[in-house]
């Protein structure tokens, strides 16, 4: 038996295509990963790190409430939900009567009071004239009395020469005595006639028929019965879609009541939620890009940072946070953000309020400010169409006046 003890060298393992295929793929994945940190990185310094976004944003929008200004019973409801309005539409109708009565009485009561007015005006006249009667009236009875105190004063030193009778001085001194009771009686009368002149002079004094107190007291009671009646029909203060209407025809309304809704659909703005750790960039004026649930990602709004709430969703609520207290835990709060959107877009593509809203705000320009520097200069919203009620209040008021007083007028307020 022989033994070999030659050394013999260890085998060579050529790798396998497994090894190979394993490495080229754990290359390809780091390589892969290495393009993607790299891509990931140009795109946050490049893009990523200007916007910051939220998805806790909603459609808002003013939803006007239609009112009756006064109380009655309807008669009619002319719109219903889903329906678009025009500014100054009838929507609902009231009963008439009552209205209509009132609005009869005050007008009667101010014709009335114009004819008494006007009477007033015409005594002071007549009154003058009286006055001027009674001026007279003394002037000839002092005369009167002079003359005979003349006579008197003459024939009493000749009575006693007997040139003169005893019984004509007697009946001269009775005639002067009359006519001291008259001259007496012509100047109360003329106190009296200057004091009922002066008494109906303040009625009138510096006033014209037209701007006397009591016309323009009845005349404000006609306006205020014409306004009534004319509010009978409630109208559309604005443009916009019906919503949460309640009223019922039958239904007895009081002024104030809410009977329905309008939301202008062109007025409408996004409040984006932003947490508080997401406002350091955020400024008045940067672009906003939007998306809504309802159209899909395909469709991008356009808008613009409107403004910025004085405090966060907590601070208002009904029953704030109380966090002075040992069991305590850190929320992160958020604060509503106004995004103005395009007009243009949102005439074409309605939104409704209360949708959901995807929100990226674009933050490279910081220039501008993140609390409003001046308030607005115009009204936030404004509607003309009660301005005609008004006029056409005065206008009747001046026709009743002028037909009563029997010359064209224009009566003015007082004030």
């Amino acid at each position: 038996m022989s033994n070999d003890n030659t050394p013999t060298s260890a085998p060579t393992l050529a790798p396998s295509s497994a090894d190979i295929k394993r490495k080229r793929q754990l290359l390809l994945l780091a390589t892969g990963c290495c393009v993607a940190i790299a891509a990931y990185s140009a795109y946050w310094l490049l893009v990523a790190r200007y916007q910051v976004d939220t998805d806790n944003a909603y459609v808002q929008g003013n939803i006007v409430q239609i009112t009756p200004q006064i109380g009655g019973t309807v008669i009619a409801v002319e719109a219903d939900d889903t329906d678009m309005v025009k500014a100054g539409q009838r929507l609902i109708r009231l009963d008439p009567a009552d209205a209509r009565i009132a609005l009869d009485q005050a007008e009667a009561q101010l014709a009335e009071t114009v004819r008494e007015v006007r009477s007033l005006f015409t005594a002071n006249a007549a009154l003058a004239a009286g006055v001027d009667s009674r001026k007279s009236d003394l002037a000839r009875t002092q005369t009167e009395l002079a003359r005979l105190s003349d006579d008197l004063a003459r024939r009493k030193p000749l009575v006693d020469g007997g040139a003169v009778s005893r019984e004509e001085v007697l009946h001269l001194q009775t005639a002067v005595d009359n006519a001291k009771s008259a001259e007496s009686a012509a100047a109360a009368n003329l106190a009296e006639a200057r004091e009922q002149l002066a008494k109906n002079q303040s009625l009138t004094e510096n006033t014209t028929p037209e701007t006397h107190p009591r016309v323009l007291a009845a005349a404000a009671k006609v306006r205020d019965a014409w306004l009534a009646n004319q509010r009978l029909g409630i109208v559309a203060p604005i443009a916009g879609m019906v919503a949460k209407r309640s009223v019922q025809v039958g239904q007895r309304v009081a002024g104030g009541t809410p009977l329905m809704a309008v939301v202008p659909l062109n007025q409408l703005w996004v409040d984006a939620n932003f947490k508080e750790s997401q406002l350091e960039d955020l400024r008045i004026g940067q672009p906003v890009e939007l998306t809504a649930d309802s159209y899909g990602q395909s469709l991008k709004y356009r808008g613009t940072v409107a403004g910025l709430a004085a405090g966060t969703g907590a601070a208002f609520s009904l029953l704030p946070a109380q966090n002075a207290t040992g069991n305590w835990i850190k929320i992160v709060q958020r604060v509503p953000v106004r995004i103005q959107l395009d007009p243009a877009q949102l005439a074409e593509h309605p939104l409704r309020v209360g949708l959901s809203m995807n929100v990226t705000v674009d933050v490279h320009d910081k220039s501008g400010h993140s609390v409003a520097e001046a308030g607005k200069t115009a009204p936030a919203a404004t509607t003309q169409v009660f301005d005609d009620l008004d006029k056409a209040a005065d206008a009747r008021v001046n026709k009743i006046v002028s037909e009563h007083l029997g010359h064209a007028v224009k009566l003015q307020r007082a004030g």
